[in-house]
């Protein structure tokens, strides 16, 4: 019997007997039905909804910050997301509300705090003192636009420049305007005609802070005196700036131009630069000035004690270098090292040992930013290595077409990926540890192995550990190598189904419990792979090419030709095996010319080495049938108990003996209803039309397609590169209310949706496969897009050597069961609502001959149902869980009675259906096209939560989205990023305990030492008390119509939620004072501004009185 925990089935009592006065339970319920019912511990207050974490690259990044005290990295990007890096295992998401692009970061270094300035004109202070970071204050500018900021170490006074060249000073304490303010007018000349363009620099002195040095995007530069409030030295160039850098010393700084050139500049020398570099341009011998280069985007000016100092610069290319990769420049005394990128820069920041700008910044690292990757580079090593970046940025290395989510697996599996993977590991990496190393983990609660497995474009499969929400890559297998490469573009003869990428993954089939791997690619292929630790050469990669076809008769074809007729193969229950040595035919063609017989892709013909993980068993091709390509598979399952694996598409199904290496049945989807079929249907010619294909799968080009006209050659014809839905019914975008309409036609083809059934889904289990029979046995049920459940019946032979003489018997076995709507997945419950799992064969290595008394007992061995009803008695009944597009029904077995039945939505239409297991009990769960995620208790099907989430807005998402045990599920949020949410409310109340801290108390280094000589004659640096100058005793008040202050959320309601975990009370209490604090401030605040407005109103009234003291009262 099942266990139960008795406090959930108390809960369950009370919440059960409330729920059951609300809701209308006996509607559900077929009359006449007798079912025992099943006490179901699941309630809605097991359910909430929250986003947990976010990994890979952070999408279209445009900024960069470090915090060298904290070892933290900041990362914006151009939809407002923020992503924040410590050590490994430790990251944060956060997003700016509005959406507006970052383009700038500044960190409050060792502080917790980080200010974002985005392309709105916005500034904003987040507190990173909480795990979930917030925003503190932020700062609209009404009246202008804000293009470059800095804050000084150690300084609570932002620097912001705007675009009208404008300098102002904001307080970072309180977001508050300075009334100092910085106009362009009064820091250029004045004989100079023109506006200086924005501001694109602004530093201070390294060695004096009164001293501030603004860059103009025209070429000024001017050294403004903060104290005297006037220009003490402008620099002119006649090319545009693009950065500055100081010298640590303070004495030289230099500016990277629009022409590729480097200027160095003495700060006390303003007539001219003391040398011009242009790093990559070709030096003229008749002392000419070298050709122009692309601009040089940033420069980075690096001293060290021991060697000569860094200049570090992105772009500067000459424009004769056409098609060269984007570069980063390192040069070093007299070398320069030009290290090339895999893609356009972004942003770079040089990692220095030291905070203060007046010392030998000691560089060690640079981080570089690029637009799909983030590269550290090490400087301390000969060749400037990389280091190895142990973050989960890879994710899109090739787009992600689709994955699946596997919580609670064996225990055994992730050491085992983990062991073959670290074979696959690259060299010549950085020997040092990676230096971002900031900030701590979480205390994991959770302690269930979490496998993410994500297949792409390339026909690449990556399995990742997702375990206590981190993300660390275990193992890589690239599909593709069974397949032979064309050497050159035009010698394309066999991969026309699609344009490029013909590898790409679409379905993935894992059974974790054998770790039998199968996978589903655009070009119509199937690979059985086995799992293995051992190396192993094949001569021959085992292949079977598959004829599947709708089913034809001759008929009129629009332009009053006649078709051919052509055979089509009917299910054979004896299987058809193919000779083990030699390859098919791979190329065929009609009488009439047509291509026949072909598949899309050609298997290697020479010995293939598969190294120790995923080595493939069998490849399974569909072939052309008279000028028309096969149709994409559009549902995939394999059994490791019965050793066979099905596929369907639109045409039909075909069940494979993986072991025999034969076709068991190849159907088309009407000849499995046999005489029951409900449907009309015409019969048709393949030549008559074409299978435009379905949504977008590397959704770079995301959009409708239009189907190609027939009249050009079948053979040249290419079909684009595009994916259907696993249903293959094709949904609409409609862009005014930001969901999905789907229309009742089937998207494959133009004909009557009648006429092409796809399989959508399938499951072999072992259950009742007729009313009449008695005990459960081997049977696999298909959904199809139109809403039926056919089940065909397995008939086994027995194990060990007979399993692989004997044929394996398959029949349709006349069951139909009928919902609305395509079916998505089918799931089998025992008497007492426990899931059934389909049956499986325990993993063991497979190339280690056994020892003789183990094949006694494979030999006596028959495949059996490892699950919970196997060792109940025969006569209990069990339940079909169906979930389709429209609804979902509990089936009660082998009655076929209808026990219970759920209308999920009317007006949407579900796109993923997961049954999952949740606190010892399961339920359905449903994520729909409107935005909705569901869940369904089992077997009653009883609504327990209906949230909306977020629209569907791209095909990504329907493409990926997936639900797995214990509350789990995932999705691509956008191409380079995977959002894991959870529907748990226990995780959810959890979550705060898991996440990591980003901040951790860190001793700011001591200032370097000024040197007795220094102190005594004036020397070193200079400090300046900002606060007396700008300050509002000083400064007076800014504008109120320039900018306006918004309080955040993340104030003292950001920190109450960090008060809770070990140090609780301690905060609490902590807390308790800031807010007395933060009152007592308040208090204090309104007080002054009422003796200032007093203050000002005796003054009025003394003015008044003066002006009309000695006036008679007929003057007034």
């Amino acid at each position: 019997m099942r266990k139960f925990n008795i406090r959930k089935v108390l809960d369950g009592l009370t919440a059960g007997s409330s729920s059951a006065s609300q809701q209308p339970q006996p509607q559900q319920h077929t009359p006449g039905n007798r079912e025992p019912e099943i006490q179901e511990t699941l309630q809605s207050e097991h359910f909430q909804l929250c986003k947990t974490v976010r990994h890979g690259f952070p999408y279209q990044p445009s900024a960069l910050a470090f915090d060298p005290v904290q070892k933290i990295l900041a990362v914006g990007t151009q939809t407002g997301a923020l992503r924040l890096f410590g050590r490994p295992g430790v990251e944060c998401y956060c997003q700016h509300d509005s959406g507006a692009a970052v383009i700038q970061l500044q960190f409050l270094i060792n502080e917790g705090a980080l200010v974002s300035a985005l392309a709105d004109d916005t500034l904003h202070l987040w507190n990173l003192r909480q795990k979930r970071p917030a925003i503190l204050h932020s700062l609209k500018f009404c009246r202008e636009r804000v293009t470059f900021c800095h804050l000084p170490f150690q300084s609570k006074w932002l620097y912001v420049g705007t675009e009208r060249g404008n300098i102002h000073i904001v307080n970072v304490e309180s977001f508050t305007l300075s009334g100092y303010v910085i106009m362009w007018n009064k820091a250029i000349e004045l004989s100079s005609k023109s506006h200086p363009g924005p501001i694109v620099h602004i530093s201070d002195n390294p060695m004096d802070e009164g001293k501030l040095l603004i860059g103009f995007e025209s070429g000024t530069v001017v050294l403004w005196d903060l104290k005297s409030k006037k220009g003490d030295y402008r620099y002119t160039y006649d090319e545009a700036i693009h950065s500055v850098a100081w010298h640590h010393e303070g004495k030289q700084f230099i500016c990277s131009h629009s022409d590729g050139t480097l200027t160095i500049w003495n700060v006390r020398s303003p007539a001219k630069p003391v040398q011009t570099i242009t790093p990559h341009g070709k030096q003229l011998k008749d002392g000419k000035k070298p050709e122009p280069c692309k601009p040089i985007l940033k420069v980075e000016f690096k001293t060290s004690r021991s060697g000569e100092p860094f200049i570090i610069l992105s772009g500067g290319l000459s424009y004769d270098t056409v098609g060269r990769r984007p570069c980063l420049t390192v040069m070093h005394g007299k070398s320069t090292a030009v290290l090339e990128m895999d893609y356009s820069i972004v942003d770079f920041l040089t990692l220095c040992e030291t905070p203060y700008a007046n010392d030998f910044q000691e560089p060690y690292a640079v981080v570089v930013l690029l637009e799909k990757d983030l590269v550290l580079i090490d400087l301390a090593q000969n060749g400037y290595p990389i280091f190895e970046n142990p973050y989960p940025l890879s994710i899109h290395e090739s787009p992600v077409t689709c994955c699946e989510y596997f919580a609670d697996c064996p225990v055994d599996l992730i050491p085992a990926l983990y062991s073959v993977g670290a074979r696959q590991k690259r060299q010549g990496y950085s020997k040092k540890e990676w230096p971002i190393n900031g900030g701590n983990w979480g205390l994991g609660a959770q302690s269930y192995p979490e496998i993410i497995i994500t297949g792409h474009a390339d026909g690449s499969v990556k399995f990742w550990d997702a375990s206590a929400i981190t993300l660390q890559v275990l193992y890589k297998l690239k599909t593709a190598k069974v397949f032979e490469k064309s050497r050159n573009k035009d010698d394309k003869p066999n991969t026309d189904i699609v344009d490029e990428d013909p590898y790409a993954i679409q379905i993935i089939s894992w059974c974790p419990e054998s770790r039998m791997l199968c996978i589903a690619g655009v070009s119509a292929h199937v690979i059985i792979y086995r799992f293995s630790k051992q190396e192993v050469i094949i001569e021959v990669i085992p292949m079977l090419e598959v004829r599947l076809l709708y089913e034809i008769n001759d008929v009129e074809s629009p332009e009053g030709e006649q078709a051919p007729p052509l055979s089509t193969p009917v299910g054979a229950a004896s299987p058809q095996p193919i000779p083990p040595q030699s390859h098919p035919s791979t190329s065929s063609s009609s009488s009439d010319g047509l291509r026949d017989n072909v598949p899309c892709l050609k298997v290697k013909n020479s010995p293939l080495k598969q190294s120790p993980g995923y080595q493939a068993e069998l490849v399974i091709q569909l072939v052309w049938v008279g000028g028309e390509p096969p149709q994409q598979i559009t549902s995939l399952a394999v059994n490791s108990s019965y050793g066979l694996v099905v596929f369907g598409n639109c045409n039909g199904i075909a069940i494979v003996d993986y072991l025999q290496k034969a076709v068991l049945l190849n159907l088309g989807t009407i000849e499995l209803y046999g005489s029951n079929d409900p449907y009309r249907r015409e019969p048709r010619s393949p030549r008559k039309s074409r299978q435009p294909s379905g949504a977008g799968l590397c959704d770079i080009n995301e959009g409708t397609v239009v189907p190609e006209d027939r009249c050009k050659s079948p053979t040249s014809a290419k079909m684009s590169r595009k994916l259907s839905l696993p249903t293959d019914l094709k949904p609409d975008l409609d862009v005014k209310d930001n969901s999905f309409s789907r229309s009742r036609s089937s998207s494959v083809t133009s004909i009557d949706k009648e006429s092409r059934e796809a399989i959508s889904a399938l499951h072999f289990c072992e259950t009742f496969t007729r009313k009449a029979d008695s005990s459960p046995s081997p049977c696999l049920w298909v959904g199809t897009t139109l809403g039926t459940v056919l089940v065909i019946a397995l008939n086994l032979p027995p194990g060990g050597e007979q399993r692989l003489l004997q044929p394996v018997i398959v029949s349709p076995s006349g069951t139909i069961l009928r919902l609305k709507g395509g079916i998505l997945r089918m799931a089998f419950l025992d008497t007492t609502g426990c899931l059934v799992p389909p049956a499986y064969e325990s993993w063991r290595e497979h190339n280690v001959p056994e020892e003789k008394d183990e094949k006694e007992k494979l030999k006596k061995k028959r495949p059996v149902s490892v699950s919970p009803s196997s060792s109940q008695e025969i006569s209990e009944n069990q339940y079909a869980v169906i979930c389709s597009e429209k609804q979902a029904k509990v089936i009660a077995l082998p009655t076929q009675n209808c026990a219970y039945k759920q209308n999920i939505t009317e007006t949407s239409f579900v796109l993923r259906g997961d049954i999952v297991a949740l606190s010892n009990s399961i339920c359905l769960a449903c994520f729909c096209a409107n935005g909705h995620i569901m869940t369904f208790s089992l077997p009653s099907l009883r609504p327990l939560l209906d949230v909306y989430y977020l629209p569907l807005t791209n095909m990504r998402i329907a493409r990926t989205f997936c639900f797995t045990n214990n509350g789990q599920a995932l999705y691509l949020v956008s191409p380079t990023e995977i959002q894991r949410l959870t529907y748990s409310q226990e995780t959810c109340e959890n979550l705060q305990e898991m996440l990591g801290e980003l901040f951790t108390p860190v001793e700011t280094p001591e200032a370097p030492n000024r040197g007795f000589f220094k102190g005594l004659f004036g020397g070193g640096a200079q400090s300046l008390d900002r606060e007396e100058l700008f300050g509002e005793s000083s400064s007076g008040k800014a504008s109120r119509s320039l900018a306006q202050h918004i309080p955040g959320p993340g104030g003292i309601e950001g920190v109450k939620g960090a008060a809770s975990g070990v140090v609780g009370e301690l905060a609490r209490a902590r807390l308790a004072l800031d807010e007395r604090g933060q009152k007592l401030g308040d208090l204090e605040e309104r007080t002054t501004a009422m003796l200032s407005s007093a203050d000002s109103f005796s003054k009025h009234a003394h003015e008044m009185m003066l002006k009309y003291k000695d006036k008679k009262w007929y003057q007034f």
